[in-house]
């Protein structure tokens, strides 16, 4: 099963960032932790700070992907038009969140991805990934 993490804006910056909120490891070495727990899955990871360019990637595997974990930061609660690139493909989306979101600013309450994604897990630190990659085992 071929699954991409995508990653948007700032979280490159994890393990540096906020640890209080995202925790001090890197994202980088959570995902080599991410190989070793799911070897049946063919993962792979991208990340970027711009929203073309994580629509672009979303356009790119969107018909040839298993599956597509997302982490889109903050433009979860404004991008319109990611959540239009999300309903355009036929790969299955799981929205997944470092932090509980809903526990955070009003504004982050919102999701403009949820509507067109399969399920959404968040607050569960970086362990949300693993558990968007429990629900493609199934």
């Amino acid at each position: 099963m071929k699954i991409l993490i995508l990653n948007g804006p700032n979280l490159n910056l994890l393990g540096k960032r906020e640890p209080t909120i995202y925790g001090s490891t890197s994202f980088e070495a959570y995902f080599e932790q991410l190989q070793l727990d799911f070897p049946s899955f063919e993962l792979d990871y991208f990340q970027s700070n711009s929203e073309g360019v994580l629509i672009d990637k979303l356009h790119e595997v969107g018909f040839s992907y298993d599956g597509i974990v997302f982490n889109a930061g903050a433009y979860t609660h404004t991008s319109i038009a990611l959540g239009d690139a999300i309903a355009a493909i036929q790969t299955p989306v799981i929205e997944v969140h470092i932090s509980n979101t809903q526990a955070r600013e009003e504004f982050r309450k919102t999701s403009k991805l949820a509507p067109y994604c399969q399920g959404v897990i968040l607050g569960f630190g970086l362990k949300s990934y693993a558990l968007a990659l429990r629900a493609f085992e199934n």
